[in-house]
């Protein structure tokens, strides 16, 4: 039943609300995290990334089905920046998963089924306080603080950009998911679509996450903080490269 996990149809959803905190860390920390016939896209031939998205979902459900039928699910990846060419030779770039988290057991099941992407369950708490946002998880143990107030926001310091344009061109939305089957010499491809995507950049003004911690990048350097909200979202049926 491997061709499960395939992504075997499309998916639709409605995105309320996602936050996306992107770290910046030397290419050589996170070149072990990822499979042969990706490479990290890079920036500067210096930087590579790994971006955290907390994403509150609604109407999530297979493509075709009505929105009645949807669930409402709060999702959290851990995912790296990398690049892949296809078998047609066209570079794409995209994200390579490390880890999946969501709030209900039912997405956990059916997670693990139709995808690769290694969800476990865990709790949320989202708490709106004086302007201000906490997004955390006692058993995840992670916790970030934004501020919600409509300002002007200037970069983290810590961040290798020089703008927020140079920031919001390089990072992302990335179009694409990869998952490699090395053994079948197989990659499984993810496309992703997206209606009216403008990201706005946030203040962040606390953020931990042990995940990070525990895969030893504790150095992870806070490069880009942004939100989108109510963004029709969709994923094409997995397409797979066989290499010969």
């Amino acid at each position: 039943m491997k061709y499960l996990k395939n992504h075997p149809f499309a998916v639709k959803a409605y995105f309320k609300e996602s936050v996306v905190l992107t770290y910046a860390l030397p290419k050589s920390t996170l070149e072990r995290f990822i499979p042969g016939k990706l490479s990290l896209d890079s920036f500067q031939d210096e930087w590579a990334f790994i971006a955290v998205a907390m994403v509150d979902t609604t109407a999530l459900r297979p493509a075709g089905f009505p929105e009645f039928l949807g669930r409402n699910f709060f999702l959290i990846g851990y995912r790296i920046f990398v690049r892949y060419t296809d078998l047609r030779g066209k570079s794409l770039r995209g994200l390579y998963i490390l880890k999946s988290e969501t709030n209900k057991k039912s997405m956990e099941m059916l997670g693990n089924i139709f995808t690769n992407y290694q969800y476990t369950t865990t709790d949320i708490q989202q708490i709106h306080l004086n302007n201000q946002k906490i997004i955390s998880s006692r058993k995840s143990g992670f916790q970030v603080k934004i501020g919600t107030k409509n300002e002007e926001v200037t970069l983290p310091e810590s961040s290798p950009f020089s703008n927020w344009k140079e920031a919001r061109k390089f990072a992302g939305p990335l179009p694409h998911t990869f998952n490699v089957h090395e053994a079948n010499r197989e990659v499984l491809i993810i496309r992703g679509l997206r209606q009216n995507w403008t990201p706005q950049p946030i203040p962040v003004l606390e953020h931990h996450f042990e995940f990070l911690k525990n895969q030893g990048l504790e150095q992870a350097r806070l490069a880009s903080a942004f939100r989108i909200e109510n963004i029709p979202y969709h994923w094409e049926k997995g397409r797979i490269d066989k290499w010969s």
